[in-house]
C-alpha cells in the first residue's frame, strides 16, 4: 500500500506507467537525463490510488515537516447547496 506522506511529493508514492521508475524515484527522460515533472500517467495513477485508499474528499497537504493526509479534505470550505441559490 503506497505512503503518499513518505516521499519529497506524493506522487513518488507510486511507479511511473511510462518510465518504469520505481516508488521514490523521480521521472526519466527517454534519453535517460532527469526528467523536469512527473510523467501524467504518473500523476493520474497517484491520483488513482489516493482516491482508491483514502476516498474522493480526502487531501493531501504540506506541513512545516512533511505531508499530511486529511480525510475531510477540503469538504468543510465547500459552498452548500443553499449557499448556491442564484437568487
Amino acid at each position: 500500500m503506497p505512503d503518499f506522506t513518505a516521499h519529497r511529493h506524493p506522487v513518488l508514492a507510486v511507479r511511473c506507467p511510462d518510465c518504469g521508475r520505481d516508488p521514490g524515484v523521480w521521472c526519466r527522460r527517454p534519453s535517460g537525463h532527469l526528467a523536469s515533472d512527473f510523467h501524467t500517467s504518473r500523476k493520474a495513477e497517484a491520483d488513482r490510488v489516493f482516491i482508491d485508499q483514502h476516498g474522493p474528499d480526502a487531501s493531501i497537504e504540506r506541513d512545516d515537516v512533511g505531508w499530511v493526509i486529511d480525510p475531510r479534505g477540503r469538504v468543510g470550505i465547500r459552498p452548500q447547496p443553499e449557499q448556491l441559490a442564484l437568487f
